[in-house]
């Protein structure tokens, strides 16, 4: 699903590397920023169904959907702007390049978990995902 205009390819990219605990000392504020994201787009999405029915939304109407896109903006951007590879965002998948063991991998961070434990070597994907031992 195309939410607010973002979709998975093109989002993120970025250079920066984190340690294990440098990435966990984040998710604090990543766990924040995620729940803002996971209302705004639910609002956005149930104001989007409500307008293309043309029904009524208790959500407001068209300037209320462009807002709920710029929030959303707003809120990938700061993913992004962070180091982090925005895999996705419904649901929202997150990755940090990082190294474990001296190999490069990506530290990864799906929706609704509450911890970083979860990581996977360059190149294999999601489905390559494995706990984090340490």
């Amino acid at each position: 699903m195309d939410v607010g205009g973002w979709r998975q390819a093109g989002l993120a990219a970025m250079d920066r590397t984190f340690t294990l605990a440098a990435a966990r000392d984040l998710m604090p504020e990543i766990l924040t920023r995620a729940d803002k994201l996971i209302e705004v787009r639910a609002n956005l999405v149930e104001l989007q169904a409500a307008l293309a029915a043309g029904s009524s939304s208790p959500h407001g109407g068209l300037p209320e959907a462009k807002g709920y896109q710029a929030q959303l903006s707003e809120l990938v951007s700061w993913f992004s702007a962070a180091g982090l590879e925005v895999k996705g965002i419904a649901p929202l998948l997150l990755d940090f390049p990082s190294e474990l063991a001296g190999e490069p991998v990506l530290l990864c961070w799906l929706e609704g978990e509450r911890e970083l434990d979860w990581f996977h070597p360059l190149g294999y994907g999601f489905a390559g995902r494995r706990r984090i031992s340490a």
